[in-house]
């Protein structure tokens, strides 16, 4: 039955208390393109020894791919406003768009792909208005199209009465933005939305064996770092934009054919090993090893797709000349750079440097992938 949220809303709206969520953006690092689906498919094995983590190190996994999200203060807004009944839409502050339509009657087209979420949740009376947190991060690597639409399911899943759970959300978000042709996906993006913090994710494409419940979007979870403990990340990575940005599909699509071929294929079994190397560079705060996990990983995916690097090779040299490496957030497409330094003095020098030709995108650590406000809905 659909559920009808104008009057609800417009109640709500007249005490300044209309739903909303905030989802947070995401910094990945080595094995962030091991959450695609093929990706996942292609390089999972079932562990010879099983795969329940022994002790924190969680060695036994370290052949299965993984990948760690480090949840940042970006993010987007999404408040749930009245709309006339019989209608459901979103608006899109930055972009300038606004799509409306009767539920029932929802084509699935790119276009359409948040609007479509809302008319899965059979909602009615409602629009989903979105607005980054911070200007200009959009297309910046840090996952942003997947965090609006994890952002929009959670939203919808709360004024629905929570039909789903948060790890069917997860392949909720995942397959319609991937289906709908917004962007290829996995589920890292989304499973920060839900989980947050400092977290290693060891994905499981068909389900946890011997979890009959759970399936695509389940992962084993470990926090690598405490809230306290911060201050240590943040004093060691910094990112800035290359002003160069194209669609991250280009970049994820050639990886994916490379999957196909004896040579590319080699080279992508090696990633889940160098991601096991960064999670524990950051559990045991080995700095030099989370270094050398970066610089293996970035060479690799350069050798799979030179295109990976357009635009990022002087913020990459200015950064070597001082100490630093730096890292293609997401697929590389979205212009946004990891500047990492093992070294806290060192990185504060590279940032004086490049603040002189990039702009940086400042952010915090948060330990929540979202945070929800003015709910449950009168």
């Amino acid at each position: 039955m659909t559920r009808e949220l104008s009057k609800a809303l417009q109640h709500a709206a007249t005490h300044s208390a209309l739903p909303s969520v905030v989802a947070y953006n995401r910094i990945d690092g080595p094995g962030s393109s091991l959450d695609l689906r093929e990706f996942q498919q292609a390089l999972w094995f079932l562990p010879e020894r099983g795969f329940l983590p022994s002790d924190s190190s969680m060695e036994r996994t370290r052949t299965l791919p993984r990948t760690v999200g480090i949840t940042i203060d970006t993010g987007t807004r999404i408040q749930a406003s009245p709309l006339q009944e019989g209608l459901i839409g979103v608006r899109s502050v930055e972009y300038g768009t606004e799509i409306i339509a009767k539920p029932g009657d929802v084509i699935p087209i790119k276009e359409n792909w948040l609007v479509k979420i809302l008319d899965i949740f059979r909602l009615s009376g409602v629009m989903f208005v979105l607005q980054n947190l911070h200007a200009g991060t959009q297309s910046a690597g840090l996952g942003g199209s997947a965090t609006a639409t994890t952002g929009t399911c959670i939203l919808a899943n709360e004024l629905a009465g929570r039909p789903f759970s948060g790890v069917q959300l997860i392949s909720l978000a995942s397959r319609i933005e991937q289906d709908f042709g917004v962007s290829i996906t996995g589920t890292q993006e989304q499973s920060n939305v839900l989980f947050g913090g400092v977290t290693d994710y060891v994905w499981f494409p068909w389900g946890i064996p011997g979890s009959p419940e759970s399936g695509y979007g389940s992962s084993l979870r470990a926090e690598l770092v405490a809230p306290s403990d911060y201050v240590q990340l943040e004093s060691r990575f910094a990112i800035f934009h290359s002003g160069h940005a194209r669609p991250s599909t280009d970049v994820n699509a050639v990886w994916r054919r490379a999957l196909t071929d004896h040579g590319g294929y080699r080279l992508h079994a090696k990633k889940p090993e160098l991601a096991y190397q960064f999670r524990e560079g950051l559990r045991l705060r080995n700095w030099d090893q989370v270094f050398s996990s970066i610089e293996t990983y970035r060479h690799i995916r350069t050798e799979l797709c030179p295109a990976y690097m357009h635009g990022c090779n002087e913020i990459l040299g200015r950064s070597e000349g001082l100490g630093c490496t730096a890292f293609p957030l997401g697929a590389g497409g979205g212009g946004g750079v990891l500047v990492f330094g093992p070294d806290p003095a060192a990185l504060s020098s590279v940032k004086d440097d490049l603040r002189t030709v990039y702009r940086e995108i400042a952010f915090k650590i948060k330990a929540k992938g979202h945070e929800l406000f003015n709910l449950p809905l009168a």
